[in-house]
């Protein structure tokens, strides 16, 4: 098989009407506080046994396309002795992994940051291939304030997003770009929809430049919200978010593109489901929208979980109920009454 006929195989795969992916790539620091909100440790076992718990949920296959991994979960195997990515596949679940080795200050551009991982990725992504990784991640992180990002933030962080795009393609495996406008902050949502555009205009005219077949990615950014510390009048309605994230996304997204799949990025579980639900009753777009959720999924079977084997089950319905709201809300159908089990 060509790597293009790879590519698109793998595309195809990921980017199913009424289907998402579940981000559950958390690096160490980012699950510890997540498992100490239940009282656990994270340990490596605790992990396995997480994960283990999401991937083998029945049916959820039904609703999600795709996972992201962490490179920990790679090598783990199931309680049955089954190796994770693998698990993953057999509830028809594409394998992905994030490459990216997360984020350090921007030299000569105080409170910008820009993430790192370039070094060897080529060869990482051998690895994680014959490991069963069909796609990856990078994540880039924009801080917004009246002068940030900066230019020079932006600019480089495109580069890096497009080089590592570009390199995953040529590897054979899908890469998910991840530009990511953080919600941290007391900004209007009049200046997240202005960094939002600069940043995706400026991550499209990089991706050109480094050759990225635009057919063979998927786009997975932030929604035009505002920040999470601004007043309570300067909270925009599910229906603003959903008309300027669309908005922004038709200034600068090209039709090209297979899929959107938006982050959570700090709204809850309800919000997130209601904002893209939103989003996919403004009528026909040039592509899909849907949802690559991390604690937006996680956080409710998470809490029903709380390390204990035996409530597993129980953790299982509550991680499906939620990936089948979101797929609801992929086709526009998602109502309020729904999460109490109505409609």
């Amino acid at each position: 098989m060509s790597t293009a006929s790879e590519l698109q195989n793998t595309v195809d795969a990921m980017v199913q009407p009424g289907k998402g992916l579940l981000a559950a790539d958390e690096s160490g620091p980012t699950i510890a506080k997540r498992f100490k909100t239940i009282g656990i440790e994270s340990n490596e076992e605790y992990r396995r046994a997480w994960r283990d718990l999401l991937l083998s949920t029945p049916g959820l296959g039904e609703f999600v396309s795709g996972v992201i991994l962490y490179e920990e979960t790679l090598g783990q195997r199931s309680d049955k002795g089954t190796p994770l990515p693998e698990l993953a596949v057999s509830q028809g679940i594409v394998p992905g992994i994030k490459v990216d080795l997360g984020k350090i200050p921007l030299a000569h551009a105080p409170g910008d940051e820009i993430t790192q991982g370039l070094d060897g990725l080529a060869g990482r992504l051998a690895g994680y291939k014959k490991q069963g990784a069909r796609f990856a991640k990078w994540r880039a992180v924009y801080n917004i304030s009246p002068t940030l990002p900066s230019r020079l933030a932006i600019e480089a962080n495109a580069d890096a997003l497009a080089c590592y795009a570009a390199i995953c393609q040529e590897a054979g495996i899908v890469p998910i770009v991840e530009p990511e406008v953080l919600m941290d902050g007391n900004h209007t949502i009049a200046r997240s929809f202005e960094v939002t555009e600069a940043v995706l205009h400026e991550v499209f005219h990089a991706l050109h430049r480094h050759k990225v077949v635009l057919e063979h990615m998927v786009l997975k950014p932030s929604m035009v919200i505002a920040g999470s510390e601004a007043g309570a009048g300067a909270q925009a309605t599910v229906e603003d978010v959903a008309r300027q994230t669309v908005r922004v996304l038709k200034r600068t997204v090209p039709a090209a593109v297979p899929g959107v799949v938006f982050l959570s990025g700090g709204q809850t579980p309800e919000q997130a489901t209601a904002n893209l639900d939103a989003m996919n009753r403004l009528g026909v777009l040039p592509w899909g929208l849907s949802f690559s959720y991390g604690r937006a999924l996680q956080e409710p079977p998470l809490q029903a979980w709380k390390g204990l084997a035996a409530n597993a089950a129980v953790a299982q319905k509550v991680l499906l109920k939620r990936a089948r709201l979101n797929s609801e809300a992929c086709f526009g159908r998602y109502e309020v009454g729904m999460e109490r089990g109505e409609g």
